[in-house]
């Protein structure tokens, strides 16, 4: 029997139905309840998350892949796109991968900056942050490079006329790390449910060192754009005046390990 695919355009009416592509094994956790309400928020901004549903044979059918993208001046990376689309996150997992359904999902993202008469769509990737995605999607799509900054981080654009604007990178300023002090500063939004998953571990190590540890919760899209910190925008970790991660990391001992580093 043949998989069955579809997208669906989550709104508030289905979103229960449907779920989260992030964290849809264990929807009563902290990361995706916050997920959730901050979607429902986003969707009067122009937020589109749009879930590629699959029915594998006989299988129940269920979400292998997703995207969501926002009008620019909604965004919710540290970067300055008034009238883009941005790309937030563009997934897709399981045996569905390679068979051009990211293409159709980015496709939706570009249709529908079209229909608002955007410059263009723009978004984020990075070769070593396993929060964002890689840019060759992008590339055979025509997106083209316009931006770039330290550490890893590459700005795409897919410009729909000559005319268009240029989207760019805000400026990562020594301020703004300095201001988070002594200690450990971990910076995050509801955009990403992953990141509470660190929280409480990175606070534990910290209170067994005796390092001062803060949360400070990135509550608005203006605030992701211009914290000054780290482009990802949603999430980053300062300690003692320095930037020691940048996008979600693939497990708490990498934070731990950067911290015992910095302190010796």
């Amino acid at each position: 029997m043949r998989d069955l695919t579809e997208i669906i355009d989550i709104n508030e009416d289905n979103i229960n139905k449907y779920g989260l592509f992030c964290k849809k094994t264990k929807k009563k956790e902290m990361g995706y309840q916050n997920k959730v309400a901050w979607i429902k928020e986003r969707l009067k901004e122009g937020l589109k998350y749009k879930l590629l549903w699959v029915t594998e044979g006989y299988k129940k059918p269920t979400s292998r892949g997703f995207i969501e993208y926002i009008p620019g001046e909604y965004n919710w990376r540290g970067i300055n796109a008034s009238n883009w689309m941005v790309i937030h996150c563009l997934w897709i997992t399981g045996r569905v991968k390679k068979q051009g359904f990211g293409k159709k999902l980015l496709n939706e993202a570009i249709k529908d900056a079209k229909k608002q008469h955007l410059d263009g769509v723009a978004v984020v990737v990075s070769q070593k942050c396993s929060g964002l995605a890689k840019d060759l999607i992008f590339m055979k799509a025509g997106f083209e490079k316009v931006d770039e900054c330290s550490p890893n981080f590459e700005l795409y654009a897919l410009k729909f006329s000559k005319k268009a604007t240029t989207p760019k990178f805000n400026p990562i300023k020594k301020q703004s790390i300095e201001a988070c002090g002594n200690g450990v500063t971990l910076l995050y939004a509801h955009q990403c449910p992953y990141i509470p998953d660190v929280i409480n571990p990175v606070k534990k190590y910290a209170n067994s060192e005796n390092i001062p540890f803060q949360v400070k919760n990135i509550t608005t899209s203006r605030e992701a754009q211009n914290n000054n910190i780290s482009p990802y925008g949603v999430y980053g970790i300062a300690f003692n005046n320095e930037v020691i991660s940048y996008c979600f990391p693939k497990s708490v001992s990498q934070i731990t390990e950067m911290i015992k580093k910095e302190m010796h």
